[in-house]
């Protein structure tokens, strides 16, 4: 290759990448796709992490709209959204725990310094159900339908802003049964 030619190389890769980039600014980085959305809740069969010797599944999942908040005493953004997790709770919406690849012990003491939003909490030591689930990481919050029908996903810490952003109305229509 000429001096000459090799200059117009890094030209020409700009203009074939450039449009894969132009794409890429009209989405949102906090919308990762899911393939879960408008599937049933994966099937499991695990121990709670408050009783071990209580097996939990898939149809703990049903009759009740819920939240499911992947959570873990190693994740800082976890300890960020705990906060209003509680909140929510006490305003009455059903939350399930699924504690994702953590240290059994360090999680109970964590909702007992901290306050247990969940119903209840899955115990997920190896993170079977979450890859299942199609887990990137903690927190990680999913929207059911009293079917166990995952509805909605949100990946990062649920705050009150994405609670009324990206929640709050999806919940509602659920719960009230407005929902074609």
């Amino acid at each position: 290759m000429s001096p000459r030619l090799a200059l117009f190389v890094p030209l020409i890769v700009f203009v074939v990448v450039a449009p894969f980039l132009w794409l890429a600014l009209d989405r949102d980085p906090n919308e990762l796709p899911s393939a879960r959305i408008g599937e049933p809740f994966p099937a499991f069969s695990l121990p709670s992490l408050k009783h071990p010797e209580k097996l939990l599944n898939t149809a703990d999942m049903r009759g009740q709209v819920a939240l499911v908040n992947v959570w873990a005493t190693w994740c800082y953004a976890c300890r960020i959204e705990h906060a209003m997790l509680n909140e929510l709770a006490l305003e009455g919406v059903k939350i399930i725990g699924l504690n994702y690849k953590d240290n059994r012990q360090e999680a109970t003491r964590w909702l007992n310094q901290l306050g247990d939003p969940y119903a209840f909490s899955i115990f997920d030591a190896q993170g079977s159900l979450g890859l299942d689930l199609g887990v990137y990481g903690a927190p990680e919050t999913y929207l059911l339908d009293a079917e166990g029908i995952v509805q909605y996903r949100r990946v990062g810490v649920l705050d009150q802003r994405s609670w009324q952003r990206e929640f709050a109305e999806r919940y509602q229509l659920l719960v009230s049964g407005d929902v074609d």
